[in-house]
């Protein structure tokens, strides 16, 4: 009899969930408290309490090919960074392509998650949950926790003095929703991670004046790199990820400040930021660099008080007039339905072995799936996540004693202080590549490399230097998709036909282009040898 497994929330990491509890042939009943499928990635014109909110020109900040899950690209004529309301659509297609809606209940709210009597030996839940009124319970065999952690508005207004008293409009980055009603005003945004850049940049096209204060400053990526290519494709390769692991921490270091400052010198707009050497999450805008240049937005410090009607600074300057003020100061998150001793949340940080499982539970029949913020995209990492959880489940995986997995919690935390910081909103944040191999590693699901370059080096050499995308973790082991290899040479095809929209007549300048560098190097290498010889 197949294991019944109790998935809570029907976002990106709940959809991914389902699909794994079918494939390896478990019986999955997802509740969703809303009344459709997207979570944090559908939009809608009213702040909801207890569901995720954005606002509605939010654009993914990875790419396409870097954010599909393992088995079904996206579209190719998709753009490579996706409007919200695009990446909806994409997961409209998952979900029907895999026949995920049937075992959904729409408007169903999760009040408890409670262990059975006989947890011990059974490891089996009592879900409480709660539709149209009605209250109803049922067994199941474990639980999948995929509510996400972009829900509760963290606004620490203690910290702003004086705040009381301002007389303007004042409230969380989540209840903003577009620029209209903001023409011809003065705002200042507090906080600069990806929200209060995005918000910043749309306002300042039409206010009067936007401020953004910043208490540590941060790096700004544009979504285009090398050769016009999506970031995190030239980003995320294995190599990369090998060299920032192996080399020594100050070079690692020195390689990220010039690879930051490549697209401009961060200094010199105020933004550098004062623990540059963190590997802290940068943020991903195309504009903010423009719009300081043209004044529309300037950066600020640290708010040190608040008046009726201005904002006074660390640096001591002074702007009056502000009409609003933005709070772009991130979210906690709790886990209402579960009691503290199951997953208990201090400070922004739980307790979770390898971000996923709690240690101390004697059967390993409740995962968190989603609660991480790794430096790449959010949805291969969750699905890696449920492929790995749903084997444990089902007895093919299992997990280390409670000892062992506590020192792997103390370590790992110590390692993301070491890279990351102790801020609030790094609690969760992790390597991307590293984890994703680690997880892999888990159900059988990594490359062999030294195996592919003697069977198929032309892919074991695009798998080290190409892009390290979800399609790598199809080739071998449970779960293995025949399309794999070909989704892996095909990536660039799917990168380029959004943006071949205008028909090019052949052209030689490419080749001529490619000539002309090779004959520049040769130079370069002449003119050394001739300055050797002279010298």
């Amino acid at each position: 009899m197949a294991k019944k497994v109790a998935v809570i929330g029907a976002g990106v990491s709940g959809l991914i969930s389902l699909k794994c509890c079918v494939d390896e042939g478990l019986e999955p009943t997802c509740f969703e408290r809303t009344e459709d499928i997207g979570g944090v990635w559908r939009f809608k014109e009213n702040v909801e309490d207890g569901r995720a909110s954005i606002y509605q020109s939010v654009v993914t900040n990875t790419s396409k090919e870097m954010s599909c899950f393992s088995d079904f690209p996206m579209p190719e004529d998709f753009p490579n960074f996706l409007h919200n309301s695009k990446l909806l659509e994409y997961f409209r297609i998952f979900a029907k392509k895999f026949d995920l809606l049937k075992y959904i209940q729409f408007q169903t709210t999760v009040l408890s998650v409670r262990k059975c009597p006989d947890f011990s030996s059974s490891g089996q839940w009592k879900v409480v949950t709660q539709s149209n009124g009605k209250e109803q319970s049922a067994v199941f065999d474990a639980v999948m926790v995929c509510s996400g952690h972009h829900i509760l508005p963290h606004i620490p207004l203690k910290s702003f003095p004086g705040i009381e008293r301002f007389k303007g409009q004042y409230f969380h980055s989540r209840q903003y929703k577009h620029p209209d009603g903001f023409e011809g005003k003065r705002i200042l945004v507090i906080g600069m991670g990806n929200s209060g850049s995005d918000i910043a940049v749309e306002l300042s096209k039409n206010a009067a004046q936007v401020f953004i204060s910043t208490r540590h400053g941060t790096w700004v990526l544009s979504r285009i790199s090398e050769d016009g290519y999506p970031w995190d494709s030239v980003f995320h390769t294995r190599f990369r990820s090998m060299l920032r692991r192996v080399l020594p921490r100050t070079a690692v270091k020195w390689m990220i400040e010039q690879q930051m400052n490549q697209w401009f010198n961060h200094e010199n707009y105020g933004l550098e930021p004062q623990n540059k050497y963190f590997m802290k999450e940068p943020v991903l805008n195309d504009d903010v660099p423009s719009r300081l240049l043209c004044g529309a937005i300037k950066v600020k410090s640290t708010v040190k008080e608040l008046t009726e009607t201005s904002a006074i600074f660390e640096d001591g300057t002074v702007e009056e007039n502000i009409d609003v003020i933005i709070f772009a100061t991130g979210y906690s998150f709790s886990f209402p339905f579960l009691e503290d001793s199951l997953v208990k949340v201090e400070n922004n940080m739980v307790s979770l072995y390898k971000y996923i499982f709690p240690a101390h539970l004697e059967k390993s029949t409740l995962a968190c799936i989603g609660l991480i913020q790794p430096l790449g995209s959010i949805f291969p990492t969750a699905e890696l996540q449920a492929r790995w959880v749903t084997r444990v489940f089902k007895g093919l995986c299992s997990l280390p004693s409670e000892r062992t997995m506590m020192m792997d919690i103390i370590k790992r935390n110590e390692k993301r202080i070491e890279l990351f910081g102790e801020s609030q909103s790094q609690t969760l944040q992790t390597n991307y590549v590293d984890y994703l191999d680690e997880l892999a590693l888990e159900i059988g699901a990594k490359p062999d490399f030294c195996s592919l370059l003697f069977k198929d080096p032309k892919l074991a050499v695009r798998l080290y230097f190409g892009p390290c995308n979800s399609y790598q973790y199809r080739l071998v082991g449970p779960g293995q998709w025949e399309g794999a290899r070909s989704a892996i040479f095909t990536q660039k095809q799917r990168i380029l036909k959004p943006l071949k929209t205008r028909a090019l007549k052949d052209s030689s300048n490419f080749s001529v282009s490619f000539l002309l560098k090779i004959l520049g190097l040769l130079a370069v290498v002449v003119a050394f040898f001739c300055q050797l010889q002279w010298s």
